[in-house]
């Protein structure tokens, strides 16, 4: 039974998550923290963080990872292959249909119609994560007062390093490991 609420679940994710792994992020969180009580927001957000760290597609990785925690190595297989399948279907239908289509100013339209709720997708995402990261909560919290410091000031370190000196992302969450091992030991 596990496996194919594992399936389904992510069948679903894989379906309706336009626009990428982070647009996905909020239906993996529904799915996983909410539909089914498989993670806690903690976990989920530590799950998220190693699946953005590792090679590969966020949403495949996330399955792959939630899958190995709910039902083991099988359960993340089947994870992966419903979170997979409708991906590889929708591409190869609508690959097709855009070859033959491409022209037509409905085409163009519907693309154009689909950008902005892609980014309130993602924006949604890393909202959660932030307000998970300062504040404990998905949401933000009524009182300011209970914020997280030091996840602040490295968050501010890290977007100042990375828009500043452009420097690498792997470099800067390095960086915001260490200080995060050594702000959190010492405080």
């Amino acid at each position: 039974m596990i496996y194919l609420e594992l399936f389904w679940s992510f069948f679903q994710i894989g379906l309706f998550s336009i626009g990428g792994g982070y647009a996905a992020m909020p239906l993996i969180q529904r799915q996983a923290v909410d539909v089914h009580p498989w993670l806690t927001m903690t976990q989920f957000t530590d799950i998220m963080t190693i699946a953005e760290m590792t090679p590969g597609p966020i949403a495949i990785n996330s399955a792959t990872f939630v899958g190995i925690r709910v039902a083991g190595l099988s359960g993340a297989v089947i994870a992966t292959l419903g979170c997979v399948f409708p991906s590889c279907v929708i591409v190869l239908t609508l690959a097709y249909a855009y070859y033959h289509f491409r022209g037509l100013a409905l085409v163009q339209g519907i693309l154009s119609g689909l950008r902005p709720a892609v980014v309130a997708m993602i924006a949604s995402a890393g909202l959660s994560i932030v307000f998970m990261a300062f504040f404990g909560q998905r949401s933000l919290p009524a009182e300011l007062a209970n914020i997280d410091v030091i996840a602040v000031g490295i968050f501010i370190a890290c977007l100042f390093c990375l828009r500043k000196w452009k420097l690498h992302p792997i470099a800067v969450m390095a960086g915001a490991g260490a200080a995060g091992l050594i702000l959190y030991s010492l405080f």
